[in-house]
């Protein structure tokens, strides 16, 4: 018998059907150790030595492992083709062979792109030796990680505030959310106006736009208030008296590409866009497609790898996409040559297969009903991508006409497209982060005209517009701006926006990153003092570095020498010289009113505040946004009162957001979220008065809790169903999917361990 090692028990059960009756399956559940979780965990002194440690709740899974390894001849390692994937490998080898369980058993690295017969036998008939190039590449970012970590959190603890820490790739991510922030609050908006006509020739109405008036063609700011702009319709109505003149006609064909298929930023990117799905999730899912489905009571693989920087595809992948998209749409749809696509990324032992589909013979809507609803969207999103971009690319008609008003000093033009050849348009189309400065794909058909002909002015309309400050980072442009400035790796985008959120840095509201204040603070620290190290050009020169490592290019522990002292150094000095005042602190250029000493914006626990520097001897403070506050009066709740003291109700803006409260605070102390949480109808189990409410947590997570909090503090994360437990009677149970389980019913009391298999719900 031979033993094959993978991650997860899913990717075992595809795996397993595959190699047959001489072979055994078994799943690490990822990483088997981890770095000690104390300092000295990396020896600096000692060649940067690391200590590793069994992974606790995993012990019972390696010995599970060892077991079966006792009767096996051969030890086959397949884990993921990544740097991660071979790191988890070496562990698992380096412990076992430490516990002398390996014996004389010859062990075997395979690798797959794909979780197809083809692709899994094919790698089992031609197995490698595990590559240390790759092992030492993932040793020395989590070396790093470690030692950034483990340095510059406890400096964070003592300059700005306990619980706070810092990470070498989630500080530059940090820094573009707040420098975004201070260009938003730097912004200063601008008035400008345009004037469109509406014009028809016969029953077929457009517009156009003034491009030039009096001879000069029109900037962005050549009108920036209303007389102006009355003045110049006045001018062109005169102008024109009732029609427009055809001066000029452009007739262009234009020609659009499909998109790459995707990559791992891209994924997420267009999830994001098109899905709502966050980096996470789309992950996760992804996880699922790769390591197998049930599809008619077999588990199939239906994506290929999903952590990859290349946008190649195999050559039996693209033969079958050609011929799919001759049957299906006919050869005129079909590019004479294969469509290829140059790979950015130069890691090569990385660069494997794009994201696709295992094959583009099975339809999403084929395996609809074998897939969770976000399953089959993710799964169509990556199957209509890859059959786009081999098909022909599409044709747009654009035509451009130039009318004058009175006279060739007073121009106008209008712009239309019609989409000749759909091609690969009739498929799928990229989406956008900026959809206001995106060209609009769908049809503006403009009527036939000819130069000289005269065309019917129906109106002349003045139109008022503002300049608009930079937008906040959306998942999608977020993950765009890591891949640009090289911060991280497509694989690690995920947890680097996690890590932001988790450690309450930023805030994700309508689907935008803000820094918070403390965020802000930890930020400005960093920029001041270790300037190099959040760097975005540093950080995607080390990003490179790890790169040769795992290409064999470089060695990784000089990389870590040459990281280590100057880093160590500044942190040392930092510790010696920099004051907390000096962090938590910023000096305005303003006295305080009540002792003339200077002001400065300073942390508290509730956020950033300005407070006179020589406290306590001075206890003055006011609100950071003082003077906007002033400006805009509380918005009172009309048509109620408070409940306990029958006071005016406001709405008001708080540290998490914007909240109703009570005008007599702080004498009455009554609040209510603004927006009225969702009810369930399910009656709490615990009071048995109030009713289980969907609320969301601090951090953005979705949890149900009794509807007379505080008085009752019942909560659960899983959605509840008004059925008791038919095991220990509790009145409840609760909706809980997993990846593993998929949908289950569960008691949520948990000394009672009641679940029970569901069919598939959509509970998002």
């Amino acid at each position: 018998m031979n033993l094959v090692i993978v991650e997860s028990p899913a990717k075992a059960k595809t795996i397993k059907k595959y190699l047959g009756a001489d072979f055994e399956v078994i799943a690490s559940y990822g990483h088997v150790r981890d770095l000690v979780p104390k300092e000295g965990a990396v020896d600096p002194d000692n060649g940067f030595a690391m200590k590793y440690q069994i992974i606790e709740r995993n012990e019972k899974h390696v010995q599970a492992i060892a077991k079966k390894l006792k009767d096996a001849s051969a030890l086959y390692l397949a884990t993921d083709p990544d740097r991660e994937g071979e790191a988890i490998s070496w562990h698992l080898y380096e412990l076992l062979k430490g516990r002398r369980q390996l014996g004389e058993r010859p062990v075997h690295r395979i690798v797959f792109n794909e979780i197809t017969k083809r692709a899994v036998q094919e790698a089992v008939a031609n197995p490698r030796e595990l590559s240390y190039d790759l092992v030492n590449a993932q040793q020395a970012r989590r070396a790093l990680d470690y030692l950034v970590g483990f340095n510059l959190s406890p400096l964070l603890w003592k300059k700005i505030r306990r619980g706070l820490s810092a990470g070498r790739v989630q500080s530059p991510a940090l820094r573009l959310i707040c420098e975004r922030e201070n260009e938003i609050e730097a912004f200063v908006q601008q008035e400008y106006w345009t004037l469109e006509a509406d014009a028809a020739k016969d029953t077929k109405t457009f517009s156009a736009k003034l491009t030039h008036f009096d001879g000069v063609k029109l900037e962005q700011f050549s009108i920036i208030d209303a007389d102006r702009a009355s003045f110049v319709r006045q001018q062109l109505e005169q102008a024109a008296a009732g029609t427009l003149r055809v001066e000029q006609v452009e007739r262009k064909q234009r020609k659009r590409q499909p998109a790459p298929p995707f990559i791992t930023s891209t994924l997420q990117q267009e999830a994001a866009r098109k899905l709502g799905f966050t980096a996470l999730r789309t992950m996760r899912v992804a996880q699922q497609l790769y390591e197998g489905v049930d599809v008619d009571g077999e588990a199939v693989g239906l994506i290929t790898y999903m952590r990859t920087d290349s946008v190649n595809l195999a050559q039996e992948a693209i033969e079958e996409i050609r011929a799919y998209v001759v049957d299906r749409y006919g050869a005129a749809d079909l590019p004479e040559q294969p469509r290829l696509f140059k790979t950015k990324s130069k890691n090569a032992q990385e660069a494997h297969e794009a994201i696709r589909p295992t094959s583009i013979l099975r339809e999403p809507n084929a395996v609809k009903a074998h897939l969770a609803p976000e399953q089959f969207r993710l799964y169509e999103l990556i199957w209509k991508r890859t059959l786009a971009c081999q098909m022909a690319h599409a044709l747009i008609n654009q035509v451009a006409v130039d009318l004058s008003a009175g006279t060739t000093e007073h121009l106008l033009r209008a712009n239309g497209a019609v989409i000749a050849e759909p091609g690969f348009m009739r498929v799928y189309l990229e989406g956008r982060d900026d959809v206001q400065s995106a060209d609009d794909d769908e049809e503006r058909m403009l009527p036939e005209m000819q130069i000289g002909e005269q065309i019917k002015l129906l109106a002349l309309r003045t139109e008022q517009h503002f300049t608009e400050a930079p937008p906040r980072y959306s998942e999608a442009s977020l993950v765009k701006a890591l891949e640009e400035f090289g911060i991280g790796r497509p694989s690690t985008y995920a947890s680097i926006i996690s890590t932001l959120q988790d450690r309450e840095y930023v805030t994700l509201d309508k689907k935008r990153f803000s820094p918070t204040d403390v965020g802000r603070v930890v930020n400005r620290f960093l920029t001041e003092h270790f300037t190099a190290y959040v760097d975005y050009d540093f950080t995607a020169k080390l990003e490179d570095e790890l790169d040769a490592v795992s290409r064999g290019e470089e060695e990784w522990v000089p990389l870590l020498e040459h990281f280590w002292k100057p880093f160590k150094d500044l942190v040392d000095h930092t510790q010696a010289h920099v004051k907390r005042s000096d962090v938590t602190q910023e000096k305005l250029d303003e006295l305080c009113p009540k002792c003339g000493n200077p002001l400065s914006i300073r942390l508290g626990r509730n956020g950033r505040f300005i407070g006179c520097t020589h406290y306590p001897e001075c206890d003055y403070t006011r609100d950071l946004n003082a003077d906007k506050a002033q400006a805009e009066a509380p918005e009172l709740v009309e048509g109620r009162t408070c409940p306990l003291c029958n006071s005016a109700l406001e709405i008001k803006r708080g540290r998490y957001g914007k909240f109703i409260g009570c005008s007599s605070y702080p004498t009455c102390k009554h609040i209510e979220p603004l927006e009225k949480p969702e009810d369930t109808g399910v009656v709490c189990p615990q009071c048995h008065k109030g009713t289980l409410q969907k609320k969301k947590s601090r951090r953005g997570k979705l949890f149900y809790s009794c509807s007379t909090y505080p008085t009752c503090d019942y909560a659960v994360w899983d959605e509840p169903v008004a059925e008791p437990c038919p095991q220990c009677g509790w009145p409840i149970l609760t909706l809980k999917t997993t990846k593993t389980k998929g949908t289950v019913k569960a008691c949520p009391q948990k000394e009672c361990g009641y679940r029970v298999a569901v069919e598939t719900v959509e509970t998002e």
